[in-house]
């Protein structure tokens, strides 16, 4: 706690100790008051300015403290001052000292409650609530300030905690707590008749009072209702459905959605232009992963001698590596056909779907009606504004499995989990790779320590690894070679080869179908704006997957299907808001890096304190037996105490390995449970345990250890 902190905290409880401590409040009650209201008066009369001052500090003052009093001071305001005057100083003075004791809870609680712990267990769900106060927070104030009921000194300590900015905290309480004070106010005009105060507010007031409050909040939804009136205008609503659930695109997030609605017994129809299992099966996830097990193999080979074998010398046969992914992809296919899909009891429908009301979608010349409809559609490759790019060929993840000649030199854009995956990949089958990274270093998102090690490990294995450079502009050579003009700081330079593959991320795809001509929003990064119930500004309309984001994983997607599967056919009964608290990424370059929650940058972004533990592989002895030893086990965790924030592992199979990490953090299970925990020796599970023994060893009772000593001395008789 800071001096200012403190400082305040003891002029603060000096102040509510010397209340108490001179027994003030035996001035604060309804018979003092009537006793002293005459003479009271006549002093106000003859000294009204300075009386008036007094008055407002001393309402200000008990107000900001929280003191007890703060009816009888607006009683005996009017009393004096008379109504006018009365509700005039009390309307101000009850504002100002709220705003006060507002701004006193945060600056004494809100920084500490965030940073120890409510932001580090609570984050994403702190926030939504954050969000929805920085939009909404003045109708929920204002609610609260109108509703008798709720104490006024909880209402200031809660706000403290928002990020509601302080002059609409001074208006809204200004406007909200003006009802009351009247009520009030008229009451001590009649001072001398009152019996107690709790005459004030009869039960019929009460109910007024609290009618009043939650009117904003009732005004908000009926403009919402009046709102989604007028976005329904032009579309007629079917009174019968043909279907429960319509769902657009059978990639992951597709997919899952239909097999969960059919499970639930709900009539269902999946619609998919192209192949069934969308983008991950056809040029994602499963090609690049096939691709990646030929490189590991080519690299097992380079390193024979480690193993006591003689270096091999075959070479990678280019063709046949494509050729082999390609088989992969029809091993795979019948996971994500349409017979297994229509075994399942979902009606599977070939052809390109455009919407044309919101519960209507139009394919293959038929017009479907569905209760819900689930935007499934996935995204494409981005391809950059580049000079010259226009005139150049071009690879992309969708095309690059057409491949069947290998490059002569590749060229690759972007530095990112993709980009680094297919270069090495490609260079570990003996071809010659550039990469160029605008920003200064691999992996952005990872530690820098990370990013540089990968870096090293893909320059071994022969990529030239180009960050920090700009891509001016692209041309083709006399003899159609590719050539890329870069340029760092005043530096220029130029590189060529035959391919060019762009690695720069994807973008949702949201054209084409309809979703333009019915005015859903998009948010700020091009995919649909759903809330976090996955629903767009069409409550019958919602999305899943890259096209809704926040992540473009396949995971999400299909863990976004359970929700929107089961918020559409059960709303309003149940909805489920979606989970992101614990989503595990890994990047299947070698070494590969896996994470899920925080890693050291983003904490110390975010402000949240943490102690990072970490054990290398080196160390490990399966590590060793295998040859591996490259990488680590890191976990971040509460200060002194076991629960996980975050968990990094860099090494061999780091994607298997964080599952027991990505368990704990759902489960909310410690550190500690995973010391507890038997792992198979030796495996390279057992560097999960080990880093939670490190933790454990650094967490040692130290007070305790010298009477242990001691104990087991005299049970020696020493």
């Amino acid at each position: 706690m800071t001096r200012t902190r403190l400082l305040l905290l003891l002029v603060m409880g000096a102040l509510i100790a010397a209340f108490f401590a001179f027994d003030l409040g035996r001035y604060l009650n309804l018979g003092a008051l009537q006793a002293r209201q005459a003479q009271l008066s006549v002093w106000v009369e003859g000294n009204f300015a300075l009386a008036a001052l007094l008055f407002l500090l001393v309402y200000v003052l008990s107000t900001a403290l929280s003191l007890p009093g703060a009816s009888l001071l607006t009683l005996g305001g009017s009393a004096v001052f008379g109504v006018g005057w009365g509700l005039l100083l009390v309307s101000f003075a009850s504002s100002l000292g709220a705003t006060l004791a507002m701004l006193s809870a945060r600056f004494l609680l809100r920084d500490f409650l965030l940073r120890e712990g409510v932001k580090a267990r609570f984050g994403d769900k702190l926030t939504q609530f954050e969000q929805g106060m920085a939009k909404d927070g003045a109708f929920y104030l204002l609610s609260l300030r109108l509703i008798p009921l709720f104490p006024f000194f909880l209402v200031n300590l809660l706000m403290g905690l928002t990020p509601i900015r302080v002059g609409t905290y001074y208006w809204v309480s200004q406007l909200g707590m003006l009802p009351g004070t009247f009520v009030y106010v008229l009451a001590g005009s009649e001072l001398a008749t009152l019996t107690s105060t709790g005459n004030i507010l009869s039960p019929g007031l009460m109910v007024a009072l609290t009618l009043l409050g939650i009117m904003p909040l009732l005004m908000k939804q009926l403009m919402k209702r009046l709102a989604l009136r007028r976005l329904h205008a032009p579309y007629r609503k079917p009174e019968r459905y043909d279907y429960n659930l319509l769902v657009i695109g059978a990639g992951a997030g597709g997919l899952v959605t239909s097999y969960i609605a059919a499970a639930v017994k709900a009539k269902v129809a999946l619609i998919e232009q192209r192949s069934m299992g969308g983008d991950c099966l056809n040029t994602g996830c499963v090609p690049s992963k096939a691709l990646i097990r030929a490189a590991r193999f080519a690299a097992e080979q380079r390193r024979a001698a480690e193993l006591g074998f003689t270096p091999s010398q075959s070479r990678a046969d280019f063709a046949a590596v494509m050729a082999r992914i390609a088989l992969v992809i029809k091993a795979v296919e019948p996971h994500d056909s349409i017979e297994r899909y229509q075994g399942l009891g979902v009606e599977c429908i070939q052809g390109a779907a455009r919407l044309i009301s919101p519960w209507e979608v139009e394919v293959n010349g038929r017009r479907l009606s569905s209760r819900h409809i689930v935007i499934a559609t996935g995204a494409r490759p981005r391809v950059p504004s580049l000079p010259g790019l226009a005139e150049v060929p071009y690879l992309t993840s969708d095309s690059l499995w057409q491949l069947r000649a290998a490059p002569r030199r590749l060229l690759v854009l972007g530095g990112g989990p993709m980009g680094c995956e297919l270069a090495q990949s490609f260079a570990l089958l003996g071809i010659p790779v550039s990469l160029v990274e605008l920003a200064d270093r691999l992996l952005p998102r990872e530690e820098p320590e990370v990013a540089a090690l990968l870096q090293a490990q893909m320059e071994e294995d022969g990529v030239q690894v180009l960050t920090g450079w700009r891509v001016e502009r692209v041309e083709s050579g006399n003899l159609g070679e590719i050539r890329l003009h870069l340029s760092r700081d005043a530096e220029r330079m130029m590189i060529e080869g035959d391919q060019l593959l762009l690695a720069l991320g994807r973008v949702a795809n949201v054209g084409g179908f309809g979703l333009e001509e019915l005015g859903v929003t998009l948010a700020a990064g091009g995919t649909l704006a759903v809330d976090g119930f996955l629903a767009t500004n069409y409550p019958s309309i919602l999305a899943v997957g890259d096209v809704a984001g926040p992540y473009q994983f396949t995971h999400v997607a299909a863990h976004q299907g359970w929700y929107a599967a089961v918020n559409a056919l059960f709303a309003p009964l149940k909805c489920f808001r979606v989970d992101y608290r614990v989503i595990p990424t890994a990047t299947y370059t070698s070494p590969e890096i896996a994470r899920v929650g925080l890693n050291q940058g983003e904490a110390r972004a975010r402000g949240i304190p943490f102690e990072a533990t970490r054990f290398p592989l080196a160390e490990l002895d399966r590590a060793i037996t295998d040859g591996d030893r490259q990488g680590f086990v890191e976990v971040l965790t509460v200060p002194g105490k076991d629960r996980i924030l975050g968990a990094t592992i860099v090494g061999t199979h780091a994607g298997e390995r964080l599952a027991e990490f990505v368990l704990a953090m759902g489960q909310g299970l410690g550190l500690r449970k995973i010391l507890a925990t038997v792992h198979a020796y030796p495996t390279l599970m057992e560097a999960n345990k080990q880093v939670a023994g490190r933790w454990q060893q650094a967490h040692q009772p130290l007070r305790l250890l010298p009477l242990l000593a001691r104990y087991h001395a005299w049970r020696r008789g020493a």
